[in-house]
């Protein structure tokens, strides 16, 4: 079996011509630096340098040329593999993260912010997806507006309540009661995720707004109300920027409140780089929900 300690020793040895500058160069003995060599060829089965002895350097025999070459690119990859090693631990590696739109729009450009700072070098992709049930394959990370069972793990991220969004004027200043929405044309996203559990809310207290308009995209909901389709009920996030031509409104009583998390599968060990995402996308969100409230 050939060790790395001897390969890089048999590499001195070659580039110095010298078994005694070859021991200086490497901090060892130049006994220590012969009986590493001795093993070396020992292990080959010949030797590795012919020794003319006096001041002449050592030079490489065939075999010792064969083994030199192997040696050197045996030592260029454990170079790599160590610099593979430090970068990974430094944060310079792969993250996936699966992501939907409201927190694609607001809270995860600031988490890709701060790691593409903190970690130049790192390779973030990123997966959006509307979806009732979480799939984790692939990722190293997952933010859903719900809660999951057991084999996936969860961090709550913040509360994201729901605002009844219409043109300015359209209802008078202040909360709106729920039966107001009886009858009322509304556009909505489709009746998924949390959606179909604000439709559930309404249907239980007789509450039947006419949908006239869904889509999965924010800005033609929000387009739609403007153009006077209808009003919306829409999540915080998706009306997070200021906007003069849509007033917005509190509900009494209010709807059940969406909840963010972030998810990754149980019992996964992370690496710095997702461990330093989950950090700052908690430190995110409550910046967020703080400039929101």
């Amino acid at each position: 079996m050939y060790e790395l300690r001897h390969l890089a020793t048999l590499a001195a040895v070659a580039d110095e011509g010298s078994f005694g500058r070859a021991a200086r160069r490497l901090g060892y003995t130049q006994s220590s630096v012969s009986q590493q060599i001795a093993v070396l060829e020992k292990t080959a089965g010949g030797a590795l340098f012919d020794r003319p002895g006096g001041p002449k350097p050592v030079r490489i025999t065939p075999l010792g040329d064969v083994v030199l070459r192997h040696a050197r690119e045996l030592l260029r990859r454990a170079d790599e593999l160590d610099d593979g090693v430090q970068r990974f631990r430094a944060g310079d590696s792969r993250i996936d993260i699966g992501t939907f739109q409201s927190v694609s729009n607001m809270l995860l450009p600031r988490v890709i912010r701060e790691l593409r700072d903190a970690h130049p070098g790192c390779d973030i992709r990123l997966f959006e997806e509307e979806t009732d049930t979480p799939d984790l394959a692939g990722l190293d990370l997952m933010f859903f507006d719900g809660r999951t069972d057991d084999s996936i793990e969860n961090l709550k991220l913040l509360d994201d309540p729901y605002l009844l969004v219409a043109r300015p004027g359209d209802f008078p200043a202040g909360p709106v009661p729920l039966e107001l929405l009886d009858e009322l044309p509304l556009v909505a996203h489709p009746a998924i995720c949390h959606q179909a559990t604000v439709e559930d809310f309404l249907r239980a207290r007789g509450i039947r707004p006419r949908f006239v308009f869904r889509t999965e995209g924010n800005e033609a909901l929000l387009a739609m109300v403007r153009a006077g389709l209808g009003a919306a009920l829409a999540p915080r996030l998706a009306v997070l920027r200021t906007d003069e031509t849509l007033a917005l409104h509190a509900l009494s009583p209010e709807l059940p409140v969406r909840e963010i998390f972030l998810l990754w599968q149980a019992g996964r060990t992370h690496s710095p780089l997702a461990a330093h995402a989950i950090e700052i996308a908690r430190r995110a969100a409550a910046n967020l929900a703080a400039g929101s409230s």
